[in-house]
């Protein structure tokens, strides 16, 4: 009785596989325009680069130190829509890079005061 009903299961699964075979797979495909292209390919540098930053030392220490974890940070940039990327990219580029300007001649002129008052230079004679 079992080996019966196995055997009209295979049946009836086989005929099936076989009467399928006869739906064509329709393959869809379209022109690629040179903008999508351009477009694609600034998104995946953008995104290349944000990771890069993610992945340097200086900046994976200040994340951990915010409580926000590397790989959760660079995954999050990975799945960034481009209008999103291109503020964040604007952002970037519009923070300056050695920090406050006024805050490194400050350490700058502390380094040097240091430096003249145990004799190591003379930078301060003619003042």
């Amino acid at each position: 009785m079992r080996r019966l009903t196995f055997l009209r299961t295979v049946a009836a699964v086989v005929s099936l596989a076989v009467a399928s075979l006869g739906f064509a797979q329709m393959a869809h495909a379209g022109i690629i325009g040179t903008t999508q292209v351009v477009q694609s390919a600034e998104h995946s540098a953008k995104i290349e680069k944000l990771q890069t930053l993610i992945a340097s030392e200086q900046v994976s220490a200040q994340l951990v130190s915010l409580g926000v974890d590397p790989a959760w940070a660079a995954e999050r940039v990975a799945s960034l829509t481009p209008e999103e990327l291109a503020s964040l990219d604007g952002q970037l580029e519009q923070l300056p890079a050695g920090g406050n300007v006024l805050a490194v001649i400050g350490i700058v002129f502390v380094v040097l005061l240091v430096l003249e008052v145990t004799g190591v230079i003379n930078i301060f004679q003619g003042v």
